[in-house]
């Protein structure tokens, strides 16, 4: 035996495939599956990856870190990729990657691997985790391996191979798009989705239903926040405050109501442009209602300066797979400062395809005054104060618009 290997293995196309090119090449391969949320027969799986010859399979249920370390740290975040992608599949990476390299550890293995492509992100975000946490590891990366990639061009050679081995996959040659189930999201991708000028089939999504055949009527609930996090959930006649409970509650809400669908062409670490979609109901949803909380009870500049700096850093680093690292660290502790004071209850109407926010409040939180903001009122604020704000403003501006002019008039002697 080469050694013993701790393989991320899904009981799809590729792993399956995987799994049997490294037992011919002589290892002894240890499964790993992750639960994080995705519909799956769990038992199958494991009797697959048993027939195939994998010496074990070890499946770890990871929803509750899932939730509670990633997505809803993204949810105090309102982490969005490049404006549009709630970064469902990127958060799910640093979870499964720490588990397998834990799996591996207990299993004495030497070295560890996955299905991921050379052109995609994911293989860049397992690796950084793994060199990350072990920087002694050995990877084994069969999509960048010449032999590997000399045998098999695509997912046809893969599924030629499949049937040659007897090697059960749901995919299809006539059904070839990739797809990737968490509980913040699926994701589409590869096959026939990369025309980017043609619709994704309507019969795809999994997550979500058309929002055309979505009720007539609106499903209205109320989200409460404590430090940015969501610690209570009403809706459909319930109180829910378990934080996993409130998370699959909401992607049944939103599921129903069609909420949480895109379509996008995106930018990859290394460089390519890709086509993908995906539904996240419960993400979509969280992130509004987090907005709207923030709106209310924190202050303008903290909020700005989040906005510029954690934000968009925090997502780009969660999609290029660079949560092992020390600006991570240094950028989430900013995010949990700036949450100390998001505390506010937001209501909320969902109907075919869209949420919106029908009204908030907080109960501890006094940013907001009605009072204050009513243009029927000058109570704590004299009008002849605006005057000098306007006044001390308008120097700078002043002096800069006579420099226009001046230049303007040199220009027309010219």
């Amino acid at each position: 035996m080469k050694g013993r290997v701790c393989l991320a293995y899904s009981g799809g196309l590729d792993t399956s495939t995987i799994l049997r090119w490294l037992l011919d090449e002589g290892y002894e391969v240890v499964c790993f599956l992750a639960n994080v949320g995705q519909k799956e027969d769990w038992e199958s799986v494991r009797s697959k990856a048993k027939q195939i010859g994998a010496s074990k399979m070890v499946i770890l249920d990871l929803r509750r870190e899932f939730i509670e370390q990633l997505c809803y740290r993204a949810v105090q975040c309102n982490a969005q990729y490049e404006g549009r992608y709630l970064l469902g599949t990127s958060l799910a990476r640093p979870v499964i990657a720490r588990a397998q390299m834990r799996v591996a550890q207990e299993e004495g293995c030497d070295f560890v691997s996955h299905g991921c492509t050379g052109k995609g992100n994911d293989g860049i975000r397992f690796e950084l985790a793994f060199l990350a946490i072990d920087p002694n590891i050995k990877i084994i990366a069969p999509w960048r391996i010449k032999e590997f990639c000399d045998r098999f061009q695509g997912r046809s050679d893969l599924l030629d191979y499949a049937a040659e081995k007897g090697i059960p996959v749901t995919s299809t040659k006539a059904k070839p798009y990739s797809m990737d189930e968490n509980e913040a999201h699926c994701s589409y991708e590869a096959g026939s989705l990369e025309d980017p000028s043609i619709p994704p089939p309507d019969d795809m999504w999994i997550k979500t239903v058309d929002p055309r055949q979505a009720p007539d009527e609106p499903t209205d609930i109320a989200i409460s926040f404590e430090k940015g996090l969501p610690v209570k959930l009403v809706a459909e006649g319930k109180e829910i405050t378990d934080s996993v409970e409130i998370f699959v509650a909401l992607n049944e809400i939103g599921c129903k109501n069609g909420i949480g669908r895109i379509d996008i062409v995106e930018n990859r670490f290394i460089g390519l442009k890709s086509r993908g979609c995906y539904d996240s109901p419960a993400m979509t949803i969280l992130r509004l209602a987090h907005l709207d909380a923030e709106s209310l009870v924190m202050d303008g500049k903290v909020r700005s300066l989040r906005d510029q700096f954690v934000t968009h850093n925090w997502s780009e680093l969660l999609y290029n797979g660079l949560y092992f690292s020390p600006e991570r660290e240094f950028i989430e502790n900013s995010l949990v400062f700036s949450q100390r004071r998001v505390n506010a209850d937001v209501r909320l109407r969902c109907y075919k395809g869209n949420v919106y926010v029908i009204g908030r409040e907080s109960k501890t939180e006094k940013l907001y005054s009605s009072e204050e903001a009513s243009m029927d009122s000058l109570t704590d604020f004299s009008p002849q104060d605006t005057t000098g704000f306007i006044n001390v403003n308008a120097i700078r501006l002043k002096k800069y618009g006579q420099q226009k002019a001046e230049e303007g008039n040199s220009l027309a002697k010219a």
